[in-house]
């Protein structure tokens, strides 16, 4: 065997592993390139990625530079589409491109993985009817089964996850940072599935994960840590962004292990709602690459992975087993020590909340703007 062959063994060993422990392996990013190139259909092949999330941030890297889109560019600006319109026609169709290549994985797993997300508009984030509304035309607009519609864990997202869980749609729930949310997030997610069963749907078509980001939390609590300075805060570094999705899981485990409301929902042939591990590059050199996914090994999950942590896993990933289920107490008493520092958890998740929303907001308008003048040139170019 060669010493390629070798290495590819290795690492597909390796990720092997990850998912043997029960975590599906997503694709924390999608482009034109990434697709027609094969390189979505070889990850799928061989690297064991069973589904694909986008975010505002992927779409404005993927298009704004242009490879790839320019036929299609070209075409809208022909036709005098507006800049809106023009971006959903190209982020769908990508999104419809990448669901054809992960049907067979949807297929062989009765719809469990081989899911492809999309998030609504970010600017819609604190409208509810609006979120709905663009939801179900995103689901129109990719008609694909293994489609996911991504909905921000805002207040207003909260009842917008309820109605399209009620009306059959699959959604991804994005931007959970903090455990009281999680909760809520639960619940929304039940109470769609129970509107769904009143209305005759099946809810065994339904399907829903619940994006919990892990290292924006250890960012900003860090940053809070090296300002107090103490030997005791500088200790609690890196450890509480791993407490606070482990405590996510716990609250999972308690949702979905029981009760007269899920063992309702369950015996209907409901799914549960997955964990879903996002943000899972490290932001911090100083962590091992690898942190957010050797730790969070928990059956049941999701991690979804840059490509540059996907790369760093099947490389020298260390998939020792369950590192979640049975560490609870401890991530307790690493959130009530940040706490005891003057770090105000609640703080923290709002914050977060709130950025990861600007921030999309911010893609968005970034992307909508690169259209517009790629729109108004190829227009230009056609006259």
């Amino acid at each position: 065997m060669t010493t390629e062959a070798t290495a590819t063994t290795a690492s597909a060993g390796t990720l092997k592993r990850l998912a043997d422990e029960g975590v599906s392996i997503w694709l924390d990013d999608l482009s034109r390139k990434r697709i027609e190139s094969g390189n979505l259909a070889e990850l799928v092949a061989n690297k064991h990625v069973v589904g694909v999330t986008t975010n505002p941030s992927i779409f404005q890297a993927a298009i704004g530079s242009g490879e790839g889109y320019e036929e299609q560019l070209a075409d809208l600006a022909v036709r005098g589409v507006t800049v809106d319109e023009a971006v959903r026609m190209m982020t769908t169709a990508d999104v419809r491109a990448a669901a054809d290549i992960l049907r067979p994985v949807y297929d062989a797993t009765d719809g469990r993985d081989g899911r492809v997300s999309i998030e609504v508009d970010p600017r819609l984030a604190h409208d509810t009817t609006a979120t709905i509304a663009e939801a179900r035309q995103l689901a129109w607009l990719v008609d694909r089964p293994n489609v996911m519609i991504k909905i921000p864990a805002t207040k207003a997202g909260l009842p917008a996850i309820t109605e399209v869980i009620a009306q059959g749609i699959s959604v991804n729930v994005t931007l959970i940072f903090s455990l009281e949310r999680y909760r809520e997030v639960m619940d929304a997610y039940l109470a769609g599935l129970e509107k769904a069963a009143a209305r005759g749907l099946d809810l065994s078509g339904i399907h829903s994960v619940a994006s919990f980001f892990v290292s924006r939390v250890d960012s900003e609590i860090d940053k809070r840590l090296t300002a107090i300075g103490t030997d005791e805060a500088l200790a609690l570094k890196g450890r509480a962004a791993l407490a606070n999705a482990r405590l996510a899981y716990e609250a999972y485990e308690e949702v979905f292990g029981g009760g007269d409301r899920w063992t309702a929902l369950t015996g209907a042939g409901a799914n549960k709602q997955r964990p879903l591990w996002a943000s899972t590059g490290v932001k911090d050199p100083a962590y091992k690459s690898t942190l957010y996914v050797d730790e969070l090994v928990a059956p049941g999950t999701v991690n979804t992975m840059p490509e540059a942590t996907l790369d760093a896993t099947a490389g020298h990933g260390e998939i020792t087993g369950d590192t979640v289920t049975g560490r609870y107490a401890q991530a307790r008493a690493d959130l009530a020590a940040v706490e005891a520092l003057g770090i105000s958890y609640d703080d923290v998740v709002t914050r977060l909340e709130d950025e990861g929303v600007a921030k999309f907001e911010v893609a968005w308008q970034d992307l909508l703007d690169a259209v517009k003048k790629s729109l108004g040139s190829k227009g230009a170019d056609a006259e």
